[in-house]
């Protein structure tokens, strides 16, 4: 796919528009969070590409809709309105414990998710991984096979899904199942403890465990404390009963502020809370944030009320997301409210373990990881239906897809190789003109 070209110039004023839209109001209230951002943006067109969703999805839209009232090819009524993850790149996977205590290697980061295309997460993947393949300075050629890789294993595993495979014929990605960096990643997972997590974050004081001074924290006043704990009796109220089974599970024993500078996490306000956990053992206190939810970059460009109209606020979207795409997800998931916005709540979870492709280099190995990852997020395309407990999907979204696909069986892959050149390269220009642009003063508030 060709994107049409403007001079640096022009390009530059369009993405300083589409920045001034999604972050304009976040980076007027915290400049500094938003330096820090644009400087790890500044490090590499994949670092770009991952703290530009709104960027991509602007101009994705711009051309999906050209031509076709349904956006693009294997879309219809159906398959442009299933649950998708938003910001579907290959660094947004890792390990997590399930709700059944099993460490799982899959998608994670769903604060983006929303309702929308299918191809739509296939495409932010497919560019994401040209772009990875450029930096380890693989061919075209390379690129192109290690795309169909992922398009043939995320269309053979939603068919076997579509057609009634069974749970040990697509089981998850686990210590038993799981093989190559996949499996590395689960194995570094086990070897961490809840201990090691709280041991870098909090200290024993007159018997009681507390958060350690320093490493980001901020101390609250005693109004800003009130309105936390304020909200985290809200957030109670969102967990399934399955959560509540031990009462002194919440017993909050401190809080304190936390400064979101992250690429995602720029200028939003955020709380840790420490709880007392599954029993009175100091060793298995718990700690979880509070988050604003942020607006999901797609979602601007999903003109559907009845999906905008179904969730409270941000916080909401996003744990009724998650849940709905994540199957098992953390106990701790819910969602509440301050100072008007909503807040998304989860566990700082000790057993996560993000997949590194740092070490992942040989083109045999990357294939591997590419095709799991198609089975991934096959299976998370897959989860998130009639079966998923809500109402907003109310049919089987792998059956839909797996008909749509198979309408035009041949052209399923080259229309994400196709995506991923063309996006890819219009990513590594945008990454040259944005640095000229932040190096020359010329983003505003900053």
């Amino acid at each position: 796919m060709s994107f049409p070209q403007l001079d640096d110039e022009h390009r530059g004023e369009e993405i300083l528009a589409v920045f001034d839209t999604a972050f304009g109001e976040l980076l007027a209230a915290d400049p500094a969070a938003f330096r820090v951002k644009f400087r790890k943006m500044a490090a590499s067109a994949f670092a770009f590409y991952r703290g530009t969703a709104c960027l991509f999805y602007h101009d994705l839209a711009a051309n999906d809709s050209v031509g076709s009232k349904r956006g693009g090819p294997y879309l219809d009524e159906r398959t442009s309105r299933v649950w998708i993850h938003g910001d579907l790149h290959a660094e947004n996977f890792g390990t997590y414990m399930d709700a059944n205590g099993r460490l799982i290697f899959n998608v994670n980061d769903f604060d983006e998710a929303y309702v929308g295309p299918f191809t739509w997460d296939l495409k932010r993947f497919a560019a994401s991984i040209a772009l990875i393949g450029y930096a380890k300075a693989l061919s075209d050629e390379q690129i192109s096979e290690l795309v169909r890789i992922y398009a043939i294993a995320y269309r053979e595993r939603i068919h076997a899904l579509a057609t009634g495979a069974k749970s040990d014929e697509v089981p998850p990605f686990t210590l038993d199942t799981a093989q190559g960096p996949l499996l590395d990643a689960l194995r570094d997972a086990r070897s961490l403890t809840r201990f090691g997590l709280l041991d870098s974050m909090t200290e024993i004081r007159d018997f009681e465990r507390r958060f350690a001074p320093g490493g980001g924290s901020v101390e609250l006043d005693a109004a800003t404390r009130y309105k936390v704990l304020a909200a985290f009796d809200g957030y109670l109220e969102t967990l399934p009963d399955s959560s509540l089974a031990r009462p002194d599970s919440y017993r909050v024993k401190d809080v304190v502020g936390r400064r979101g500078i992250g690429i995602g996490s720029a200028g939003l306000p955020s709380y840790n809370i420490l709880l007392e956990g599954h029993s009175d053992a100091l060793e298995n206190d718990v700690v979880i944030y509070i988050k604003q939810a942020q607006t999901p970059a797609v979602s601007r460009h999903i003109t559907d009320r009845a999906i905008r109209d179904y969730f409270q606020h941000e916080g909401h979207r996003t744990v009724i997301s998650q849940r709905a795409l994540q199957a098992h997800a953390d106990p701790w998931l819910g969602w509440t409210e301050l100072d008007g916005a909503g807040q998304l709540v989860a566990e700082i979870s000790p057993y996560a373990v993000d997949l590194d492709w740092g070490d992942i280099d040989e083109a045999e190995e990357i294939a591997q990881v590419v095709a799991d990852l198609g089975r991934a997020t096959a299976t998370m395309h897959s989860a998130a239906d009639d079966q998923s407990g809500e109402s907003l999907v109310p049919f089987s979204t792998e059956r839909a897809i797996d008909a749509a696909i198979a309408a035009d069986e041949e052209g399923f892959a080259p229309l994400l190789v196709d995506f991923a050149h063309g996006y890819g390269a219009r990513a590594r220009a945008d990454h040259r003109t944005f640095v000229d642009l932040f190096r020359n003063g010329r983003i505003p508030g900053l």
